[in-house]
C-alpha cells in the first residue's frame, strides 16, 4: 500500500507530496520548498522516517511546483519527470520569477518524459497518468487506483478549479479535464490538490465548483 505525507511551502502555499511505498522508496511529487528552512524541513522527515527519493514527477511546471526541483536532483542523484507539453512552461521560469519578483536560481533539465495513460510500477502499487490539461498544456494527475486517491496539481481543488488565465491555460480544456477524467474517477476517490485542503470527488460532483457553475 502507498502512504502520502503532505507539506505545504513556498509564498504561494503549494503543497508538495511524497508517496512511499512497503520499502520506504518516495516518490517526490511537485517540490516546492523555497528557502533553507523548507528544504529542511523535508531533508528532516527524509532522514527521520528513512526514506528513500527515487524520483522526482511534476504534474506541471509552473514556477511554484519547482522550486527545488534542482537541488533534489542534485543530493538524492535522482531523476526528474515531466510531460514533454510543459516544456514551454518550464522555459518561462526564469521569466516567470521575475514578474513575481521572487528568487529563483535554475531551472531544471528533464530526464524523461511522462506519457498519457503511462503506468508506473511503485513497490505492490501502481499509479496511473492521466493527462489533465486546461491549467496548463501538459499537466498530468497521478491516479492509485488501489489506494484510492489522485493528485491532481492545479487542476481540481475543494470547491475550485485551477485558473486558466497564465500562458497555456485553457478554460474549456480544463473544464473537459475535470469532467471527463476527475469525474470518471470512483466517487470515493481522494483528490490531494495542488493547493489548499485535501477533497473527494463526489464532494465536488455534488458540491463543488462545477456543480454551482454549470
Amino acid at each position: 500500500m502507498l502512504k502520502v505525507l503532505s507539506f505545504t511551502f513556498n509564498p504561494f502555499r503549494e503543497n508538495t507530496y511524497l508517496i512511499i511505498n512497503e520499502e520506504k522508496e518516495a516518490i517526490v511529487v511537485d517540490p516546492g520548498m523555497y528557502d533553507d528552512a523548507e528544504l529542511t524541513e523535508f531533508y528532516t522527515c527524509i532522514e527521520s522516517q528513512q526514506l528513500k527519493p527515487v524520483k522526482i514527477l511534476n504534474t506541471h511546471a509552473h514556477i511554484d511546483h519547482i522550486f527545488s526541483v534542482e537541488t533534489l536532483k542534485r543530493k538524492y542523484n535522482i531523476p526528474f519527470g515531466l510531460h514533454e507539453a510543459e516544456l514551454p512552461v518550464l522555459a518561462n521560469a526564469q521569466a516567470a520569477s521575475m514578474i513575481y519578483g521572487i528568487r529563483f536560481s535554475e531551472t531544471p533539465e528533464v530526464d524523461f518524459f511522462l506519457k498519457e495513460d503511462e503506468i508506473i510500477s511503485f513497490g505492490n502499487s501502481r499509479l496511473s497518468l492521466m493527462l489533465t490539461p486546461g491549467h496548463s498544456p501538459g499537466s498530468i494527475s497521478f491516479y492509485a487506483p488501489k489506494e484510492g486517491f489522485v493528485i491532481s496539481g492545479d487542476v481540481l481543488f475543494q470547491n475550485s478549479i485551477g485558473r486558466t488565465d497564465l500562458p497555456g491555460g485553457n478554460y474549456d480544456q480544463l473544464i473537459g479535464s475535470i469532467q471527463n477524467k476527475m469525474f470518471g474517477l470512483p466517487p470515493a476517490t481522494t483528490v490531494y490538490p495542488g493547493h489548499g485542503p485535501i477533497t473527494q470527488i463526489n464532494v465536488e460532483m455534488e458540491h463543488g465548483f462545477l456543480a454551482k457553475c454549470l
